[in-house]
């Protein structure tokens, strides 16, 4: 009997190569990504007068995209996809935060025109009622 007819096969490896992982690396690094970021911004209210905070999301790109293949492309892009979104979520949570934190600050220093206004002289007293 031949021992090597009786030998159980084995199944196709799928992972990746040696030599391509650090190139799958360096794409990670080298991948253009975006974040969101939130930026409080200064507008004026002239209702209110005043110049009140805002906070508003930006949008930034993070490195640069080389290029890819295959099932590593496809992690890759995944991977920035993930980042992207949980950046949206967080920073979008941070915005919200502070807008609600800066309107009620632009509340207690809001000085409306009509709040400006003194209200006139108050209209004599009707004369007592005659006995």
């Amino acid at each position: 009997m031949n021992p090597a007819i009786h030998q159980p096969m084995s199944a196709p490896s799928r992972r990746t190569p040696i030599p391509a992982r650090p190139l799958l690396g360096v794409a990670c690094v080298l991948l253009q990504s975006c974040v969101f970021v939130p930026r409080t911004t200064i507008v004026y209210d002239e209702d209110c007068q005043i110049e009140a905070r805002e906070m508003v999301l930006e949008m930034q790109q993070v490195g640069a995209f080389v290029g890819c293949r295959g099932e590593g492309c496809a992690a890759i892009l995944a991977g920035a996809g993930v980042v992207a979104a949980a950046s949206a979520v967080v920073s979008g949570s941070i915005v919200i935060a502070g807008n609600i934190v800066y309107w009620f600050e632009k509340q207690g220093a809001c000085h409306r025109l009509a709040d400006d206004m003194e209200p006139g002289p108050l209209p004599p007293l009707p004369p007592p009622p005659v006995r």
